[in-house]
């Protein structure tokens, strides 16, 4: 079995991710920035460790990642301030990944959004803007960092039960808000697993949603 870091251990996807991965008989190091949150993240029989990334170095994430077999990025400022929005999902992320290659670290699965791209064309002055340029460009860094990488792409994050099934992205524009873009965190955490297991999955970038085919079927069919 595998030993696994998870960076953002406190998020809702991570919490939901690491019993999946600990059931699966894996052992996970989950990385929190709050000691008060310790706790909670054991609970989920993970072993807590707490960091500040956005200000944590990369030689910092070395040392959480040596002997690891794969990190897992599922952090995220959470909105608000567009300088701790860059620090933490641009900065801090592609400081994961530089400190990935020095541990030897090859494989890293990302948690992104789906459509993620440097062309997303949304405004300098609009509010998601901070956002949508810092997942791009910590993506398209890891995409050219050499390592064994997964990008995940979900829809728009829901608190609906995991139903296991989904659909990936055809690349059809959706025709308004509420056509079938939704991805529950519940199937998010679940792909994690299931993309950490099948080698179908490297090297790709994986947009998807809440669909009628099986997670698992879905990504080694890619």
């Amino acid at each position: 079995m595998a030993d696994y870091v998870i960076i953002g251990g406190h998020g809702k996807v991570a919490l939901r991710a690491v019993p999946l991965l600990v059931e699966a008989g894996h052992t996970v190091t989950s990385v929190i920035r709050n000691p008060e949150h310790v706790q909670e993240v054991e609970a989920t029989g993970a072993t807590a460790l707490v960091l500040d990334i956005e200000n944590a170095t990369v030689n910092d994430f070395a040392e959480i990642f040596v002997n690891k077999d794969a990190v897992i990025w599922s952090a995220g400022a959470g909105g608000g301030s567009p300088q701790r929005t860059y620090a933490v999902d641009r900065d801090a992320a592609r400081r994961s990944i530089d400190a990935a290659r020095h541990a030897g670290v090859a494989r890293y699965v990302m948690v992104s959004y789906a459509g993620a791209s440097l062309e997303h064309g949304i405004p300098e002055d609009h509010s998601f803007f901070p956002y949508a340029q810092s997942k791009a460009e910590a993506d398209a860094y890891l995409r050219d960092s050499g390592l064994d990488y997964t990008i995940l792409g979900p829809g728009k994050l829901t608190l609906e039960e995991p139903t296991g099934r989904v659909r990936i992205d055809d690349g059809t524009p959706a025709q308004n808000e509420n056509d079938g873009r939704d991805t529950s965190r519940g199937n998010v955490a679940a792909s994690i697993l299931v993309a950490l297991e099948e080698d179908a999955t490297i090297g790709k970038t994986i947009n998807y949603y809440d669909g009628d085919t099986d997670l698992r079927e879905a990504f080694a069919a890619l």
